[in-house]
Order: structure tokens, then sequence, then C-alpha cells
């Protein structure tokens, strides 16, 4: 492994992705610009132009054809990834979004603890997560599994969740001492 150092943005970084392959890094940050590099040399490749505040989190689909990222501009963005063209924009706010099965949804996450899902073409809510199981506090992180049909949520109010994507239906809730910033998932699901 080797280190490579990527020069680009202005203020600090928010969030890191890479795509399926691992050839492409996406990276957010404070300055409004996602950012897009070759994983290879650390060529900047590109950036996303059109949000107006810190971008908190992106995903890339499975084919590296789309992008979409969330900003503290309460909007989410949808890319392509090639060409740089804004495809859609949401009037959504969140912390975190992640792609659904298929690219055919997002998932999103926020400060007020409700998980959505939405329809990736038109922006259309079409479920949301029962309040009663979901968190309490702010969603911090989320990440889903390698075959999307499972996604994990971290919490300020000192928890993490595992969720069943296709029907919103909570699976597992883990307690913790300390609020939970960040979580991650094996691809077999046997650890979260």
């Amino acid at each position: 492994m080797r280190p490579i150092l990527m020069k680009g943005h202005e203020r600090p970084l928010t969030f890191l992705k890479y795509n399926r392959d691992g050839d492409l890094l996406f990276s957010c940050a404070k300055d409004h610009t996602p950012t897009v590099w070759f994983t290879d040399n650390g060529e900047r490749i590109g950036t996303y132009r059109g949000h107006n505040g810190a971008i908190w989190s992106c995903d890339v689909s499975r084919d590296s054809m789309r992008l979409i990222t969330g900003s503290a501009d309460q909007t989410v963005k949808l890319w392509n990834v090639q060409t740089g063209a804004q495809l859609c924009t949401f009037n959504l706010v969140l912390l975190r979004a992640v792609w659904g099965p298929l690219n055919r949804t997002i998932v999103s996450a926020g400060e007020d603890a409700v998980i959505r899902i939405w329809d990736s073409e038109i922006g259309k809510l079409l479920r949301e997560a029962d309040k009663e199981s979901g968190h309490k506090k702010t969603i911090t992180s989320l990440t889903k599994s390698a075959d999307c049909s499972h996604f994990l949520t971290g919490s300020l109010d000192k928890s993490a969740k595992l969720w069943d994507t296709r029907t919103l239906t909570l699976i597992k809730t883990y307690v913790t001492e300390r609020p939970v910033n960040a979580v991650a998932m094996s691809p077999l699901l046997d650890h979260m």
C-alpha cells in the first residue's frame, strides 16, 4: 500500500467514497464541490458544481455512472459521473444518502432521525421508517450491505440499527455507551 497525496479542496473533508471497482475516489468537503479522483495516481478528474453548502455525503451507483450528493444547502443532487452534468435536484434535509437496490431508490437519513426511501428518478417519497422503532436523535452515519439488502445506521442516541432495505423493518438494535459517529458492515453481513 502506498499513500497518495491529493490536493484540491479548499476546506476540510467530510466524506470519502470509493466506487465498486476501486479506480475512482469521490471526496466531499465543506467547500461545496464534490470531487472525483483517479485512485491509481491521485489525479483530479473533475468537480461537480451546483451546491451552495457543505457536502456531507455521497454515494456512487454500482456501474459508476451516477453520483448522489447530500448538502447543507438542503438539497440532494444526482450527477452524471462522466460528464459532471447535474441530472436532478431533490429538496431534502439529510446528512447521509446511499443508493438502494438496482439504483432505483435512494435511502436517506439525517438530523430528524427518520429514514426515508425515495424514487431516484423523480424524487418521490416512497417509504418512511416507523418512528417508534427508529432512532431518537440525529442519524450520523449510514452504510449499506454489498447486496443492498440491508443497511446500518448510527446515531447520537448511542445506538446502531440494522434495517431491511425493501421493507424498512428494523432487524436489530446495537446499544453502545457513546454516540455512534460511524458504522460499517462486513460484506458477509456477519460483523457490524
